[in-house]
């Protein structure tokens, strides 16, 4: 084990090898796109493009949408968060991560375990008739298309590092700096935001930045408030 990342509701490992790969990209045929698809709408759980989300499945009716997206062509649920503190629960970020569902396994109680592979973000538009008890909206890829392209941009490393390395202190996780430090730039933003217990807005901002130093960039101001807020309160404590 290389890389550990571990705290009471938070255990993700990296080895060297996946942290030099490049972020991979499904090939996508762009003018056939599904027009509606799955929304699954889980509070604090963000799917970026290139990121892998593991979800166990276990409620009847996400069940069903499960089933329905095994035996569909494309196999995409969207992923999205309720919006905290709606005065109806049925409210939702109407910007998503579409994903495909990569892996999966039954449980012998009837649950999923599964895998989704970001993809693309897509626009959530309306609500479309759906028998199985969940949710479908028909949806818009347009304006992210760039998702599905290969990065090119680096990130400025050093403050960031230094950020992140007392953000990790105060919240009490812990990793092999020699290894996290060899992580592409990509991948390496892509799975900390993913990761990192973020507040469910702030990973709504993550989702919303169009390119990879936009959300380097701002998760780096989310770290450094989490670091200078905690601070401020160990100071009072005292």
């Amino acid at each position: 084990m290389l890389l550990l990342l571990e705290n009471d509701c938070h255990l993700f490992c990296l080895n060297k090898i996946f942290c030099e790969d490049n972020i991979p990209r499904f090939t996508l045929d762009i003018e056939n796109l599904p027009k509606d698809l799955p929304v699954f709408p889980l509070p604090g759980v963000l799917l970026l493009p290139g990121g892998t989300l593991p979800l166990n499945i276990f409620e009847p009716r996400y069940i069903q949408m499960i089933k329905d997206v095994l035996s569909s062509s494309h196999r995409m649920i969207v992923m999205t968060q309720p919006i905290p503190e709606s005065s109806n629960n049925l409210d939702i970020y109407k910007l998503g991560c579409a994903g495909k569902l990569t892996s999966f396994e039954e449980t012998l109680d009837g649950r999923f375990l599964i895998s989704l592979s970001g993809i693309l973000r897509c626009q959530l538009i309306n609500n479309v008739d759906e028998k199985g008890g969940y949710r479908r909206m028909s949806i818009d890829f347009d304006s992210f298309l760039t998702d599905t392209q290969p990065n090119k941009e680096k990130i400025e490393r050093d403050s960031f590092f230094k950020t992140l390395k007392s953000y990790f202190d105060i919240k009490g996780l812990s990793a092999d700096w020699k290894t996290i430090e060899t992580c592409e730039d990509e991948k390496l933003i892509t799975t900390l935001a993913m990761l990192c217990p973020f507040s469910d807005a702030e990973k709504q901002a993550l989702l919303e930045a169009n390119t990879l130093n936009e959300r380097a960039k701002l998760m780096n101001i989310i770290l450094e408030m989490s670091v200078f807020g905690e601070g401020d309160q160990n100071v009072k404590r005292h």
